[in-house]
């Protein structure tokens, strides 16, 4: 048998239709979904390293801008640092929470649905087993007990075809809602880094700019000095 063969849709019975659609459904969602989360996914290590080299070189407007640019929550998340760079701990942190909050609805926005479409087809293909079953029978009683088989195949047949198609587009719906769910679990994993580097980096490991001056003008008396030694 092919199972490809476009008239298994019509031996399966009304309820085939249905299922094509929550398949068609299904497979523009996960295909979106790819695209979405793997437009935000970005080497995150070499972001925050250019983040931090404009910082040490007190060039704010630049990261801010560099984070506009870059597509993705991880870079809303460090934005959100970033604007409250002058703060303290608790009010840095609470900018870096509620980035994170608008941005993991964005992430898990139609997954659900596709978790949805993998319970409601193996439903939708029992029901269609039930209903040829039943067309089955009622065949069988109208024949009697001297019913051909012919007369029963085609009951029978739609009852497996709508049982295979619902357990097929059920497994291939866990699958990708599988796969997405991981997807978005790496980009919560970075958003949660990144938020907890900026905030060590911006709060003790980013050097103050009195510090730094003043270590400007120790390297030009020291070259005052030298120069009046030689």
């Amino acid at each position: 048998m092919n199972f490809f063969d476009l008239s298994l849709i019509e031996k399966g019975g009304p309820l085939m239709w249905p299922l094509l659609f929550l398949s068609f459904l299904g497979t523009v969602l996960f295909f979106e979904r790819t695209l979405y989360l793997h437009k935000g996914q970005i080497r995150t290590g070499d972001f925050i390293s250019g983040i931090k080299n404009l910082l040490s070189k007190r060039r704010l407007i630049e990261a801010l801008t560099l984070c506009e640019e870059t597509p993705g929550p991880v870079a809303s998340v460090t934005k959100a640092a970033l604007l409250e760079y002058d703060q303290d701990e608790w009010r840095m942190r609470s900018a870096i929470q509620a980035a994170a909050l608008v941005q993991i609805p964005l992430l898990v926005q139609r997954i659900g649905s596709i978790a949805a479409i993998a319970r409601i087809s193996p439903l939708i293909g029992l029901l269609g087993t039930v209903i040829g079953l039943l067309e089955a029978f009622f065949k069988f009683e109208e024949t009697g007990a001297y019913a051909h088989i012919g007369i029963l195949a085609g009951g029978f047949g739609e009852a497996l075809i709508t049982t295979a198609t619902g357990l097929a587009i059920a497994i291939i719906a866990y699958v990708g809602h599988h796969f997405l769910h991981g997807r978005v679990r790496a980009l919560v994993h970075d958003m949660e880094w990144v938020g907890n580097d900026m905030m060590q980096f911006l709060l003790r490991e980013l050097p103050d700019e009195d510090s730094d001056s003043s270590d400007s003008e120790q390297s030009d008396t020291n070259t005052k000095a030298a120069g009046i030694q030689l």
